[in-house]
């Protein structure tokens, strides 16, 4: 012959349930973060040898300019 058993307890505990988010939203702003240093970095990079490149033909160009005023001067030297 089987024997049941029943216990019965009172119940006098609260069960808390917390919903939390994924964290989806934290991983997407701290992707946006790093593309966004990593952009700001490649721009001010980029300036920087923009800047380079002017100084250069601006130097050139005063060297030409500098010659040419040179030529014209010894032009005008044997014309007199």
């Amino acid at each position: 012959m089987a024997e049941e058993r029943i216990v019965e307890t009172p119940t006098t505990h609260t069960t808390v349930i917390e919903r939390r988010s994924g964290g989806g939203g934290t991983l997407i702003a701290v992707v946006l973060l790093i593309a966004v240093l990593i952009g700001g970095y490649y721009l001010f990079s980029r300036q920087g040898a923009q800047n380079s490149k002017d100084a250069a033909i601006t130097s050139a160009a005063k060297s030409v300019g500098s010659a040419a005023d040179k030529a014209g001067g010894a032009v005008e030297k044997s014309t007199q």
